[in-house]
């Protein structure tokens, strides 16, 4: 288990968290949370706020596989002596509860984790005020340029390396993933006409002013063209003692 917190106090935050659990096998086999991990993040800048994990016993044993075929794969023994869900549920409710929740495919999977693991105690779950689910974000906004959209499939398309099916991990992994489509969106929707692979003219740069308080952004063609030559170019070079003439150095 795994906690840290110096958050302040009436602000908005988003709470980026992920489940892992049984894989179900059988007929009427149902999902349990095995495992959960959370990062609370300031939305201003990105700073890490709050962290907790924890590991969870489900109520039958059974439902959890001696050996995992993941390298760090959540096992039988390893959840043996893990708290219970309920015993775990007030600091999972607290960390929840009231804020933003963000994660990949967390509408159609973990949220529906979290209210029946709550219902199977009775108690009433945690509400956000507000949901991101970074797979149809990026899907609409970045495209499906990493092929199918999982999140081992984006990490991948971004070098971030493989995907370790372990809650605190995979977040953090979410927020990586995330911070480099940003940059790669903010970069093309910067230059767009270069960056998509359109330009045909003048070399362009974007330009920032203010007007009445707002900033505007604009794309300006440049004014100067330079010349590159496909094999070489030239550089000019001070004019050398005793010498009136400019020489050039070929490079």
């Amino acid at each position: 288990m795994e906690a840290y917190n110096s958050g302040k106090e009436g602000m908005i935050e988003i709470v980026f968290f992920d489940l892992e659990t049984n894989v179900p096998n059988k007929a009427g086999q149902r999902f349990w949370v095995l495992e959960f991990g959370a990062i609370v993040v300031c939305p201003q800048k990105l700073v890490e706020l709050e962290i907790y994990s924890t590991l969870i016993r489900p109520k039958d044993l059974s439902v959890v596989s001696l050996k995992s075929s993941r390298c760090d794969g959540i096992t039988r023994a390893a959840v043996a002596n893990a708290p219970s869900f309920e015993q775990v549920a007030d600091k999972i409710f607290s960390i929840l509860n009231g804020r933003v929740w963000a994660g990949h495919n967390i509408q159609r999977f973990d949220c529906i984790r979290i209210k029946e693991a709550f219902a199977d105690i009775g108690r009433p779950a945690p509400e956000p005020v507000g949901m991101i689910d970074s797979l149809g974000v990026l899907t609409e906004k970045f495209g499906r340029r990493s092929g199918n959209m999982k999140m081992a499939s984006l990490a991948t398309y971004f070098g971030l390396g493989q995907q370790k099916h372990r809650s605190l991990d995979d977040v953090r992994m979410n927020l990586e993933v995330l911070k480099h489509c940003a940059t790669v969106l903010f970069l093309e929707s910067s230059l767009p006409n270069v960056l998509n692979g359109k330009w045909q003219g003048s070399p362009t740069i974007m330009t920032i002013s203010r007007t009445n308080g707002k900033l505007q952004y604009r794309e300006e063609a440049s004014q100067k063209s330079p010349q590159i030559s496909s094999i070489g170019y030239q550089k000019s070079v001070p004019y050398t003692r005793g010498s009136l003439r400019k020489v050039t150095e070929r490079v």
